[in-house]
């Protein structure tokens, strides 16, 4: 059992940002013994929880809950997932995150995943919803063996639908790096600052597009995934996706209108993918 440093210790801020912020930290381990993923540690700390719902599968289901509500400026988050050598890990959150407006300070959070060989571990949050002049920094850094599988999902929707909100200013800047073998094989940094409505407009970034999700897998096979993927993209409606592979990955990129259109191409297309259930989180 290890206790890593809090990565954002030492961070000041100025007398402006001194309010009451949401700190939260989740440490989750787990192993397969004897055919099953079983648990191995669980540190939470702040507002930041992890919950186990029973499954029926070998696997194990992982829910992770904000009790702070969603997300404000300057709150911060960091989460630390292992699946151990033969687990089976798939990590949801009940609904959607909700990033709150800011007066200047930037919320951030910090994902860190290790898989272990002959392991797999699928990261499923539901979707982030920016509210205008929302500012957020999050990163992802996974770490895996050779032979292990790695899926990723996120999703972004840019302003709240139901008040036909339009993001006029803000900052998300979202940064993924995945290593195997200790190699680095995937590096993506996305960052839109200041008027972000007038961004997402222009044809080159958005088109007027509001919701957007990556799907990256890792796998030994997952560049022969490729001609399945595009197949079944091509039949889908009212949403845009695309699939590409190299490097042995398979990415994958949904841009929609609304984020009712990118759900009913996402979910359909994650059900297929996995050949399994998603997690039941999602479905309430």
């Amino acid at each position: 059992m290890y206790v890593s440093a809090w990565p954002f210790d030492g961070v000041s801020q100025s007398g402006s940002q001194q309010r009451q912020r949401a700190v939260g930290r989740v440490a989750f381990s787990a192993a397969g013994l004897d055919g099953r993923t079983r648990p191995m540690r669980i540190e939470e700390s702040g507002s930041m929880r992890i919950r186990l719902p029973k499954g029926a599968g070998r696997g194990l289901d992982a829910v992770l809950v904000n009790t702070a509500g969603g997300i404000a400026c300057g709150d911060r988050f960091s989460v630390r997932i292992e699946a151990g050598s033969g687990a089976a890990v798939t990590v949801a959150t009940p609904a959607a995150e909700k990033v709150y407006r800011s007066d200047g300070p930037v919320a951030e959070l910090v994902v860190d995943l290790k898989v272990a060989a002959d392991a797999r571990l699928d990261w499923l949050p539901q979707e982030t919803l920016l509210f205008d002049q929302a500012r957020l920094c999050r990163s992802l850094a996974a770490d895996m063996a050779e032979n292990a599988s790695l899926t990723l999902f996120e999703a972004v929707v840019f302003g709240r639908e139901a008040r036909a909100e339009r993001i006029m200013d803000g900052l998300f800047e979202d940064r993924w790096r995945i290593r195997r073998g200790g190699r680095l094989i995937y590096a993506d940094t996305l960052r839109i600052d200041g008027p972000i409505g007038d961004l997402l407009r222009k044809p080159a970034v958005g088109n007027g597009a509001r919701a957007f999700a990556t799907l990256i897998h890792v796998a030994p096979d997952a560049e022969a995934w490729l001609d399945l993927v595009r197949e079944h993209l091509s039949s889908i409606g009212g949403c845009d996706a695309a699939a590409s592979a190299w490097n042995g990955l398979l990415a994958v990129r949904f841009c929609a209108l609304k984020i009712e259109a990118l759900r009913a191409a996402a979910i359909p297309f994650l059900l297929a993918f996995r050949g399994e259930p998603l997690p039941r989180v999602w479905l309430s």
